[in-house]
């Protein structure tokens, strides 16, 4: 897929999968390393001091003491929405600067692909090729795609959980700061999409309602077949 000329304050779905659709998160610390770094990578500035590595010696990652800063982050992106699958993640991001997304997104998935190959004793790519990504150029599009990032989550449900509830309880998307969780709220900028919605208790019906009217099948039909396959 050929990549948009990213503009400034223009919203996009960025999206990228394990190279042969192999699993890129294995545990709970993979998915919080992920997250770590979605943060501390959304800066114009060199992050020197990740907070985490991986000790050879105990075979596990551990924390690094963290120095307090004041130092404001000049960040790259506005991330929206978020939500970790297994094997492959899905980003609403919209640009604050000239070439912000292709700067943010060439740290994350060096920085994420370094820990884990260290991590795993593996070299190699560990996603599929360039992260894809499409522009936002609906209101329709706008609507329909926090919703279709939030519910690619019940894929997994085993449980028996209906869907909301088991939404509510995935810890890896930005699901639960929407509707007013605290989950991981420094990541993300939520106003924006709130305003639409018309804010947090309101997300979650919107939330319900689509999963009442629309089966997966169609979400992925209202966004043109954007979707990673």
């Amino acid at each position: 897929m050929r990549q948009p000329v990213f503009t400034e304050n223009a919203v996009y779905h960025v999206f990228n999968r394990g190279v042969d659709k192999r699993t890129v998160f294995v545990e709970d610390m993979d998915y919080l390393r992920f997250l770590h770094q979605l943060y501390h990578l959304n800066d114009e500035d060199a992050v020197v001091n990740a907070n985490y590595y991986f000790n050879p010696k105990t075979m596990t990652v551990e924390s690094l003491p963290v120095k307090k800063s004041f130092k404001t982050r000049k960040r790259l992106v506005d991330i929206l929405v978020f939500t970790l699958m297994p094997n492959h993640y899905h980003l609403m991001l919209r640009q604050r600067v000239e070439n912000g997304i292709t700067k943010f997104m060439q740290k994350l998935g060096t920085g994420y692909t370094m820990y884990f190959n260290k991590k795993n004793k593996r070299i190699g790519s560990l996603f599929q090729g360039t992260f894809k990504s499409v522009p936002i150029t609906s209101n329709e599009h706008l609507i329909f795609l926090p919703h279709y990032i939030h519910t690619n989550p019940l894929s997994l449900n085993y449980g028996g959980l209906t869907s909301i509830d088991f939404l509510e309880r995935y810890r890896w998307s930005s699901f639960l700061d929407y509707i007013g969780g605290d989950n991981f709220p420094s990541i993300t900028e939520r106003e924006y999409l709130l305003e639409v919605f018309g804010g947090e208790s309101m997300y979650r019906v919107h939330t319900e309602n689509c999963l009442m009217e629309c089966s997966r099948e169609d979400l992925t039909a209202k966004l043109d077949g954007a979707m990673p396959k």
